[in-house]
């Protein structure tokens, strides 16, 4: 059974997200702000986390960054309309995804599944080879592990299925929608901030100037493609 928490100021919207997710099987743990996020991370093993961003004592943002410093879990955030700069923000310090509010029962579960599924199989993309190359890049689909001219590299789970769908298609242009279709599994409706978002954070870790990519390179009016090296 997976366990999520759920992390939010507001009972309203945690009893409520809670009982869509225990109808659906999962364990739900809660807590009303970054800080007890943290001490039921310590102290638990949690798959996921559904994050809001405006709390008191620590805010959403601050605790994501906190968790990324050890943890590739995927990361949810609940936010408002009004929190548009917040989602990149988000986006930027190593959030996956976010659910704005006031969000569909059915599009909350169906992003956590898609979330899950990806988390638990690090991409679950077709497996070609156990080891995929280019240039100094290498990585283990069966260890999931990936290396930069011999150095480790460590990556979110959406930063593994995109590199993978990269190493897979060297040459292939995608076009922002393929790319999210392909590693959100998900109708691309709004893709452009995430896909862009986990583009940069790729680059920032595989590229030794990520202002000029050597890897992953934008074709202008049409996506990005990885370089053949």
């Amino acid at each position: 059974m997976y366990t999520i928490l759920v992390c939010d100021d507001e009972k309203d919207i945690v009893s409520a997200v809670e009982i869509y997710l225990t109808a659906e099987g999962y364990n739900v743990l809660k807590a009303a702000n970054g800080l007890e996020a943290l001490d039921i991370l310590e102290n638990n093993e949690v798959h996921l986390i559904l994050m809001d961003i405006m709390m008191p004592e620590m805010d959403g943002i601050t605790a994501t960054a906190k968790i990324r410093k050890e943890h590739n879990l995927p990361i949810l955030f609940l936010t408002a309309k009004s929190e548009s700069g917040d989602k990149i923000l988000g986006l930027n310090i190593g959030a996956d995804d976010y659910v704005t509010k006031p969000f569909d029962p059915l599009e909350l579960t169906a992003r956590v599944r898609s979330h899950l599924r990806r988390y638990a199989t690090l991409g679950g993309m077709p497996k070609t080879t156990d080891t995929l190359a280019n240039g100094g890049i290498i990585m283990n689909d069966k260890t999931k592990s990936v290396t930069v001219d011999g150095e480790a590299v460590s990556l979110t789970p959406i930063e593994y299925s995109m590199l993978r769908l990269f190493l897979q298609n060297p040459g292939q242009v995608f076009s922002i929608h393929q790319i999210y279709e392909q590693v959100w599994k998900e109708s691309p409706i709004g893709s452009e901030n995430s896909v862009a978002v986990h583009i940069r954070h790729l680059r920032e870790k595989l590229e030794i100037n990520p202002s000029e990519p050597r890897y992953i390179r934008v074709v202008w009016g049409l996506g990005y493609k990885m370089e053949k090296i």
